[in-house]
């Protein structure tokens, strides 16, 4: 079995000294140089503070320690803490590739979308709702600084589970403690089989004492290459601190391994808390049930079977026949059954250096679902031309439009009547108006809508086309339409109202048609005929005349049934260029009615449905699911 080494302390500074200790290689690596396995000095490492000013390069300690013999030709390794040191330290080493990487494909146009979606919302949605994606993409932004040569796998499971066993059994030496005393993992232990994690582990908070190593030169020490092993506390521990410490850690790491053993692996506290709510990692997931070799005959096989229902309960997809999901394996970490297959799969596992991107994209998913009843709406939303033809018609009955073309009509028809009726009938109904007690000009009877009710028909209007534009929306959106809604129907009325006196009819005469002239004309001759068929008969009756009744009768009947029949034919002639000034006062008034309703309250919410239709789009994208 191979050993490991204990981190060192290392200085921070010119003139600081730093201590080490090896479990298992007796020896210690001061200020000055290290002793080995047997006793053999190095020289002093590159870098390390000697007196002179220098620092550690562990970077380069860690490359070349491998290459060292001891006295007797067998290798010694050293660990220090901060096994990956500086990067940039040693950017000119032979085989160095960079910390960190981009994110590519669809992963990194989930991402942009996220964060695009979170900017659109917060003025929208309450920050607790966004809380989480935020942190989702802080976390991102950090582990993509971090090595993407490297996969963080946590051992995680219940009291007594074998958790500290199996790390051991990976790691090939004794590195957790393990025992009958509960809890014995009281803070996570990080195993690291190649350099390059340091900035992972600082992210995890596991401290230098607790970061360890295997020597080099184990049978799986190629194929585990970049693995970085962290044994977890129990998740069930009395103690609330290792729960805590528990949640922390799994919320970062790429992978997590659970082991269960065959008393609690249907315990409700692992399925509901953990397996249940992360079922989409699936494909980053191993559960393994351990201590099989206590089962005897088909037992292990009949746990296993159960264990794999409950996972399917759960929602947990298994990756069986090739399909993706969680890998289910029977272990002993006590006998070593099942512990190297276990421990191929998850070099296989750590060589595609995809877990963390696998990891981030299960945890999109679910933040995509949290968030989804915040961004998806019920059936088609958005505001048809139906509600918006009946809030400008209740707008239209609001400012009186229908009123005022009704009586744009009536005074076009009434200067008609005027121009062309019988100066007779004008004079008798002269008479009438002066001998009738508060008699004068006649009041046109224009239905003006109260003021009270005026405004009640706005304020209806406008919760008519908010709900009608809301309706089928997420809460926040239909709450952020309708506020939209309410804010631009202030001040509506008013506007409305300086709307009905600007837009209305004009002051004065209303245009004369063309054949207007002529039938003035006309009524003017009839006129005439009347006076002169009068004259010409009172020339006969005093004599002045030769007798003759007839022509003068004539002419005056010409001129009496002419005046009327002109009259009437005027009358029949002024309504349909009435009806079209009254219509067309109607039409004025009605469009600029619409025109201020338009811009005052339809227009933000429009801006407000186009704002949920963005972030539905990229909440669409960071679902994965294209509309």
């Amino acid at each position: 079995m191979a050993d490991v080494t204990d981190v060192a302390t290392l200085p921070e500074g010119p003139g600081e000294t730093g201590t080490g200790t090896a479990s298992g290689a007796e020896g210690t690596a001061g200020a000055n140089g290290a002793t080995g396995a047997e006793g053999e000095a190095h020289p002093p490492k590159e870098g390390a503070a000697d007196g002179g000013g220098r620092r550690w390069n562990d970077g380069l300690i860690a490359r070349h320690a491998a290459g060292r013999k001891g006295a007797n030709g067998t290798a010694v390794t050293v660990g220090v803490e901060g096994i990956d040191g500086d990067d940039d330290v040693s950017a000119g080493a032979e085989g160095h590739q960079p910390i960190g990487g981009a994110y590519e494909g669809p992963l990194r146009v989930r991402l942009d979308a996220l964060r695009e979606l979170v900017g659109l919302s917060r003025t929208r949605i309450e920050g607790t709702t966004l809380a989480e994606a935020g942190r989702l993409l802080d976390e991102a932004s950090t582990r993509q600084r971090l090595s993407s040569r490297h996969t963080v796998v946590a051992i995680a499971g219940a009291t007594g589970s074998g958790k500290s066993t199996l790390f051991n059994a990976l790691a090939e030496v004794p590195i957790s403690e393990t025992g009958l005393r509960r809890p014995t993992t009281s803070a996570p232990i990080a195993c690291v089989w190649s350099e390059g994690a340091a900035g992972l582990l600082d992210r995890l908070a596991i401290p230098g004492r607790l970061r360890r190593r295997p020597l080099a030169g184990g049978d799986g020490d190629e194929e585990l290459k970049g693995l970085v092993l962290i044994d977890l506390p129990d998740h069930d521990s009395a103690v609330v601190a290792h729960r805590d410490q528990v949640d922390r850690v799994l919320a970062l790491v790429d992978a997590v391994i659970w082991v269960v053993d065959p008393e609690k692996y249907a315990d409700a506290a692992l399925h509901e808390r953990y397996l249940r709510p992360l079922a989409g990692h699936a494909e980053i997931t191993f559960v393994v049930l351990n201590q099989v070799d206590r089962l005897p005959g088909d037992a292990a096989d009949q746990v296993l079977d159960d264990l794999r229902r409950l996972l399917d309960e759960d929602g947990m997809a298994l990756g069986e026949h090739g399909e993706p999901g969680a890998t289910v394996l029977p272990i002993s970490a006590l006998t070593g059954r099942g512990v190297g297959e276990l421990r191929e799969l998850i070099g296989r596992f750590v060589q595609e250096r995809n877990a963390a991107a696998r990891r981030l994209s299960a945890d999109v998913d679910a933040a995509a679902a949290r968030l989804r009843p915040v961004y998806v709406a019920d059936g088609r939303t958005g505001l048809g031309e139906r509600s918006r033809e009946e809030f400008a018609e209740r707008l239209a009955w609001a400012v009186g439009a229908v009123a005022a073309g009704e009586t744009a009509e009536r005074e076009w028809r009434r200067n008609a009547g005027r121009a062309c009726g019988t100066p007779w009938l004008r004079l008798w109904r002269w008479y009438e108006r002066t001998r009738t007690p508060g008699g004068g000009a006649p009041r046109t009877q224009v239905i003006v809508e109260d003021e009270l009710t005026a405004r009640q028909r706005v304020e209806q209007a406008v919760r008519t086309v908010a709900d009608d534009a809301a309706a089928g929306l997420p809460r926040p959106w239909a709450q952020a339409v309708r506020e939209a809604a309410v804010r631009g129907a202030e001040g509506l009325p008013e506007a409305l109202d300086e709307l009905a006196l600007t837009a209305g009819p004009p002051s004065g005469r209303p245009a004369r048609p063309a054949w207007w002239p002529a039938a003035v004309l006309a009524q003017a001759s009839m006129t005439l005929l009347q006076i002169y068929g009068g004259l010409w008969l009172v020339g006969q009756i005093v004599g002045m005349l030769q007798p003759g009744i007839i022509p003068p009768v004539l002419v005056m009947l010409a001129g009496i049934v002419g005046g009327p029949l002109v009259e009437w034919t005027c009358v029949a002639a002024a309504r349909g260029p009435a009806r079209r000034y009254g219509q067309d006062a109607e039409r004025r008034l009605r469009e600029a009615a619409a025109g201020c309703g338009r811009a005052k309250v339809l227009d933000p919410v429009a801006a407000e449905l186009m704002r949920y239709r963005e972030v539905r789009e990229q909440f669409s994208t960071v679902s994965g699911v294209r509309r």
